[in-house]
Formats: structure tokens, sequence, C-alpha cells
């Protein structure tokens, strides 16, 4: 009988005993302190989260339609759909996607421009959802389709291009001929005023007219498909929204001037209004689309974490591995497979700096592994026979043959599934204009409708009536109101893009205004995450000769031991000599040479190197040195001085990593690395919860690591020891209490940095990090989280602005249309003027 699942995070509990006074199990200890702290909040049953385990058929989907009724021999499809940019589009591509046959569920998010499909794939194909949901100017595609993504954007330039240059055609000819006869322009003499009026009353007239009615029409329906099919959606889910308000008018505008050529015989008509309604709404939308692209183009050379094929072990050989790789390889055949291609049990070598591909378990073989691109913990691990090892981890030295787990699955993929089930069930947010929309659209069409019955029963002519209606359809035309968040959200972006902080969602600035708790990942966020020397109570000499030895090593506290002593910062000596170059792996006795840029009294030799689970050994220019836990020194009967041993146990209390270091038989002192605090963290949560937000610290690192935050007043808890799915559960039930934020830097984060309801990557992260957040700070600034909030709420303040002058604007302009005061090319050139306020208002810089 398998042994029960973990009762936060649902990770299986095989072999580990951690429960709680009420009898509940659970994977780890970190898991066991979130539930007891937030184990009694209720959590909303549409919140998406990790369900897949081993044994586990099909799992359970994510987002709000997928659940419990999805069959167990279906499975998820993840899409990405481009169109998306409103909670409208999401619940019209839910609908067509579920009626497709086959398809059980279905969950998008406008925010991520994904969907999850739930579907028989013996039933239904990518193809077949991708040509289903497909349509009225969504296209779907694979996510990793770049061919495809690249045509959705050429598409789009298209479609602008098409509005701006037709636009101006039309508005030439409205320029050159058409105004001219309106407003008797100065600089035509009264016989060419007489000509145009007669050459536009004649035959030639009417082609004249419909040569601008199908350019007209080549910008409403090409350039102005989006707003059409926004406008269509809008209606069909009955949630009025700015695509709405902004088709009405200008296809209002298109109808009316179209039925003026066919009936009457000297028209007025009003091409202009629909050209410059649509390129206005269009190249407003392109700049902000343009401002987001530029921004994720600085996160383009982030590293790319999964690996698509393994080296499997096909020859008789002796595949035990070894401490050098080189050797390792040397007596074991191998094959370059794809992960597709694994079975269970097949044996794979994965060598020094190379990421084991799936998860398994060590046949052989003995090296230090860095898991902490998955489970979040800053030191590696050491692994030998009989050890699990998990896929997306890192051999950090030696080499190690692996047998394939039974799934022949990466922990490192499920946490990328995760993460895409997060995405697709995080549902956007209506944009405050969209929710104004909402009334706004009602409104205006009434008072339109009520203003041209109201002529009609004055005894105005029909002409007249509509003219009036159209006016006040025009005037109202919220070219403004829609423009008001986007540019003020664009020049969010940009001043964020200014400070190195990329925003993915546009939806951020009204989100992140409501947060009540902000989480932060420890190691690489709070903390560098680069393993440095904090203090060495070691003398200058052997520091030199554990530096030395430590060349060697591939491990990271070797490494900071060598970089410190290289730097001369080991022991605040600016002065002191570099390093000895590295030898390379395999040889007995290499000196450096002065050409390596070591100086002659450093070029020392190194012999009979060893590479132990707790440390290293070695004879350094004929002095036997070892650098590694006392636990070593007793082990080859070394003295280990009471000092030492309290040092180290005081070290590692407070989350440190303490070293001993000896010669010739006796520890002589103790080296001390750790990742740094990282410079203005206090400052940064402080700021956070003196504006009244909850501040939680969530790592996977030992609880003693995060001690100095425990005591930290500005800080409300602290959850150590918790693995992704269990930290992405955890954001769930803060949820719960209200809007939360997420700060993290890595893989291990991105389930939680999906399942917040506003995820910040610090530094840039690893490609699935920034995949999985809003929000992207490149420069590694801790500082720029307080900088968000900043701007958001700068960000809030010009929308409020841009929609309080597009409102009054309405306010003043609308009674006028009504009584008939103002006609429709006036109302156009008020809707004009009152945009391009609106445009120089955003333009401003946010901050200053």
């Amino acid at each position: 009988m398998s042994a029960p699942d973990c009762t936060l995070c649902e990770l299986p509990t095989d072999g580990v005993d951690v429960t709680d006074d009420a009898g509940n199990e659970f994977c780890c200890p970190g898991c066991r302190d979130v539930y007891a702290a937030l184990g009694d909040v209720d959590v909303d049953a549409d919140a998406v989260r990790e369900r897949r385990r081993a044994g586990d058929e099909g799992g359970e989907a994510g987002g709000d339609e997928a659940g419990d009724d999805v069959p167990a021999d279906h499975e998820a499809t993840f899409l990405e759909v481009d169109g998306m940019h409103c909670a409208t589009c999401e619940a019209f591509i839910e609908t067509v996607a579920t009626r497709t046959e086959g398809v059980s569920a279905a969950s998008a998010s406008y925010v991520t421009d994904t969907v999850r499909i739930d579907h028989d794939p013996d039933g239904v194909s990518t193809d077949d959802l991708s040509e289903a949901v497909s349509g009225l100017g969504y296209s779907a595609y694979p996510r990793d389709d770049a061919f495809a993504r690249r045509q959705a954007d050429n598409m789009a330039t298209a479609r602008l291009a098409a509005g701006v240059l037709v636009g101006m055609a039309v508005m030439l000819q409205y320029i050159v001929i058409i105004y001219p006869t309106y407003f008797a322009f100065p600089f035509y003499n009264e016989r060419t005023l007489e000509y145009l009026d007669q050459a536009m009353s004649s035959t030639s007239g009417t082609y004249f007219f419909i040569v601008i009615a199908v350019l007209t029409t080549v910008v409403l329906l090409f350039t102005g498909k989006p707003i059409l099919r926004g406008a269509y959606v809008s209606a069909k889910t009955r949630s009025p929204n700015m695509d709405l308000l902004v088709a009405i008018a200008a296809v209002s505008a298109y109808v009316y001037s179209t039925l003026a050529v066919i009936f009457v015989e000297s028209p007025s008509i009003y091409y202009d209004v629909t050209v410059a309604i649509i390129v206005i709404v269009t190249v407003g939308n392109s700049y902000e689309d343009s401002i987001k692209k530029r921004a994720t183009e600085l996160l383009s050379d982030l590293t790319a974490v999964q690996v698509d094929s393994a080296r499997r072990v096909v020859g008789t050989g002796d595949a035990s591995g070894g401490s050098d790789a080189a050797d390792a390889g040397a007596v074991t055949q191998t094959e370059e497979v794809a992960i597709d291609a694994l079975e269970p049990e097949d044996r794979l070598l994965v060598r020094a700096g190379e990421r084991v591909p799936v998860d398994g378990e060590v046949v052989a073989g003995d090296a230090a592994v860095d898991e902490s691109v998955v489970t979040g913990e800053s030191m590696p691990v050491r692994k030998t026979a009989g050890d699990d090892v998990v896929g997306g981890s890192v051999v950090a030295d030696g080499s190690l043959t692996i047998a394939v787990g039974p799934d022949a699955s990466s922990s490192l993929d499920r946490v990328a599934e995760l993460v895409w089930d997060l995405q697709s069930g995080n549902h956007g947010v209506q944009k405050l204009a969209d929710r104004l929309a909402t009334v706004f659209v009602p409104v205006v069409l009434a008072v339109a409708v009520v203003a041209a019955a109201a002529n009609l029963a004055l005894g105005n002519g029909v002409t007249e009536a509509m003219l009036v209606g159209l006016t006040v359809l025009i005037v109202s035309c919220p070219c403004a109101l829609g423009l008001a968040t986007p540019l003020a959200v664009a020049a969010g972006i940009r001043d964020a893009l200014e400070r190195s902080i990329v925003i993915f969602d546009d939806t951020v600035f009204e989100r992140v205004r409501d947060a009540t708790t902000v989480v932060f990942d420890k190691t690489g966020t709070l903390t560098t995450g680069e393993m440095e020397v904090i203090a060495a109570d070691v003398d200058d000499d052997l520091l030199r000769l554990a530096a030395a030895l430590e060349e060697r090593s591939a491990h990271p506290v070797g490494r900071a031991i060598a970089a410190a002593r290289a730097r001369g910062d080991a022991r605040g000596d600016p002065d002191a000599s570099p390093a000895p170059a590295a030898v390379a792996d395999g040889g007995t006795t290499e000196s450096a040479s002065p050409d390596d840029g070591a100086g002659a009294t450093d070029a020392l030799a190194v012999e009979g190197f060893e590479s132990h689970a707790r440390g290293v050994s070695g004879t350094v220019d004929g002095t036997d040195v070892v650098v590694g836990h006392p636990a070593l020194f007793d082990e080859r009967g070394w003295t280990v001085p009471d000092e030492i041993r309290r040092a180290v146990a005081e070290a590692r209390d407070v989350g440190r990593v303490p070293v001993a270091v000896g010669r010739d038989g006796a520890a002589e002192g103790v080296v001390v690395v750790g990742d740094e605090l990282r410079e203005g963290w206090e400052e940064t949560v402080t700021a956070l919860a003196d504006e009244g937000v909850d501040v939680v610290v969530l790592t996977g690192d030992d609880e003693r690591a995060a001690t100095v935050f425990e005591e930290h007043e500005a800080v409300s808890s602290v959850f150590a020891g918790v693995p992704p799915e269990g930290k992405a559960e955890t954001i769930t039930r803060l949820k719960a209490s209200g809007l939360t934020v997420m700060v993290g830097d890595g893989t291990n984060d991105a389930p939680a940095l999906a399942a917040a309801d506003l995820g910040i990557a610090l530094g840039g992260g690893t490609a699935m990090a920034a995949d999985a957040a809003d929000v992207a700070i490149v420069d590694d600034d801790l500082g720029s989280v307080a900088t968000v909030f900043e701007l958001s709420r700068a960000a809030g303040r010009r929308v409020k602005g841009n929609i309080g002058w597009a409102f009054l604007y309405n306010a003043v302009a609308i009674p006028l249309a009504v009584t008939g005061l103002l006609n429709p090319l006036f109302a156009a050139v008020a809707m004009g003027a009152s945009s391009l306020l609106v445009v120089t208002n955003s333009s401003r810089a946010l901050l200053e």
C-alpha cells in the first residue's frame, strides 16, 4: 500500500515521516508549517495547482472550467492565442473551444495569451484545436511555434501599415477637395470652389465618393478587424467594452456616409470620421504593444533550463562513473537520444556541468548535485549510489550513472507544466475603461436614439434627425477614453523599461495597487544567491594552500574560497596575490606559470587531489591539506580543536556554510561561506510594511538559513523548507486573504510566480521564472520592487486624469450634439482634439 499524499501540496510522502498533531502527513517540514499557519483558510475551488505525481492518471485540470469532470484519458494542450486583449475574449475563446467535439474543458487567460484545452487525444489533434479556436481574427497555435508567432506579428504590422497608408490617401482627398467646399478655404479662389461644388454634385462626384468608400472599407474591415472582433465578442457575451463603443461610432459614420452616397444627390460624407477613429485607436494600441515587445527583448538571452536529449549507456563496459567525468566516459559506451525515447530503467551518464535529464536513481558515481533549479535549496547535495536525483538539477562535479525513473519524466518538466496550468487558469481583469464602458455604451446609444426621435417629433427631416444621432455617436466616441488606459500603461511600461524593469502584463499597474501581501523567495532574491566567503579565521599562508586545492574543485563552496583568495578579499587584503591557475582534472602535479597571471611565488604544485562527500584533500607544495566538514578530519584521524567545532556549529546555526581548514594532521581555522544578504533588502521590506502590506518570506532552504528574516520586525511570517509545489499552494492560500504578489528569481519559484495574483522575477531570473512572472527586474536591484509599486500608483493617477478629461469632454460635447449645435465634422474635430490631449498627457514621464 502506497503512502498517502502530502496534505498541503499532494506530493508523495513515501519514506518521509512528517506529521502534525492531527495526524496529517506532509512531504516536508515546510509544508507542515505552511499548513499550520494557513490550513484553515478557505481556498478558492477554482484555483489551479499541481496535481501531477507518480502514478496519477491524467491529473486534475487547471482553470475555471477544468476540474474533476475531465475524463482520466484526456490530456491537456496549451495554445497561444493571438488577439485576446480583454476578459470577454477569454469567455468567448473558452466557449468556442468547449463546443468542439472531444473537448471536455477549456480555460483561457488574455494576460498570458494562453488557453488550456483538455481533450481526447485520439479524437481531436492539436491542429484540430488550433483550427477550432482560430477565427474572427483570433489565431491559435502551439506555444513553441515561433513561425506562427512571427506570422501573427507580421499581420499586426500589415494592419497598421494599411490603416496609416490608406487612411492618408482618404484624408488627402478630404483636405484637398472636400474640406474646401465645407469651409471655403481662403487659398482657393471663388471660381475653383464653384467648380468643386459642381463636380461633387455630378456623376463624376459619385464615382469620387465611391473610391473614398472603397478605401475606407479597407481601413474599417482590415485595419479595424481586431476592433470589430472585440465589439462582436463584447455583444455576444453581453459585456460592453471599449471596442464596442469605438466600433459603434466608426460603423455608424461609415453606414451613414454610404447611404448618403447612394440616396442623396449632394451628400455630406463622413468617411474621414471612420478612418480617424480606427487609425487613432489602432496606433495607440500598437504603441503599447511595441513598448511591451521592446521590453521583452531585454530578456532574450535568458538561459533555457530544460533539456531535450540524454546520453544513454549502451555498452557493457564499467559504468561506475567516478570522480572524473572523462574517465567515466572512457569506459562507457553511450548514445545521444531524445528525452521522449527514454524508457524506465534506462541508464544515463551525466557529467560535471550537465543537467540531469529526467528523475531517477543513482546507480554509480559520486558527485555534488545542485538542485536549486527545482528545490530552491542553495547548497548542492552529495549523491551516491541509491540516492534519488531530480530532472533539471545540475551535476556540479564528478559524474553519475542514473537509472531512469518509472515515469521517465523530469521534475523540471512537471514544474513547467504547472506553470502553464497556472498561467491558463489566471484569468485577466477588466480594465477600468472597459468597466466604465458597461455603463457608458447603453447611455450613449439611448441618448443618440432619443435625440434622433426628438428631432423627428419636432418635424425635422429624416436626414437631419439621422445627422443628430450620428453626431452624438461620433462626439461621444471613446477614442480619448479608449486611449486613456493603454497610453498611460504604455508610459508606465516605458518608464519601467528605463529603470530596467520589464512589464509583461498590462494589468500589472491596476492589480498591484490592491496588494495586501508580498511574498519574497530567499535565495537569489533577498540574498545574492552566489556563494561568497563571509569570514576567514585562517592565516594567510594556509589560506593560499586551501585556495590552491579548491581551484581543483567544482563545488560552489570551493569556488567561493578560490575566488575570494584570487580577489584578495577573503581576509580583507586587497594586495593579496591571486590564486594559482586551475590544474586539469586527472593530473597529479602541475604548476601555474607566471604567464598564466599568477606570480612565481603563487605557482603551487598540487598532488593527490581527492574530492570527498564532505570536502577535499591533497598535497600542496609538499604540505598535506584538508578543507571540509570536521567529520572529514575525524575520518582521516586529524585533530580538530573544540573552538573550531564550536565556530562551525555557530555558523551553521545562522544559516552559513562553515568549512574547517587544516594541514599536516590538524585543523587550524574556519572559513565561513554563504550567500550574502542583498543590499537594500531591509529598506525594501520596511517600505512595503509601512504601506500596510504583509511581508512573507518563503524559501526552500533550511529554517536556520532564514533566522535573520524571522527576527526582522517588518517580516510578518517566514516559511522555510518548502518545495515548489508547496510554494504554489502557499500562495494559493495567501490569495484567499487578499491580492498576493510573489517575488522570486529561479525556476523553482515559477509555479509560485504563476500562482500569485502578480509575479515579479528578480534579475531576469531563469527563462521559466520570467515566463511565469508579470514583471522582471533585469538589473537585479531589489529596490526596484518598491519602484513597481510607485509606478503603479503613478499610472493609476495618470489613467484617472485621462479618463476624467475624457468624461469632461463628453459632458460638454454630447449636450451640444443633442441640441444640433455640432455637426458630425466638428464632432470629429473635437474628438481628435480630445484624443490629442490624452496622448500628450500620457507622453509625460510618470515619475519625475
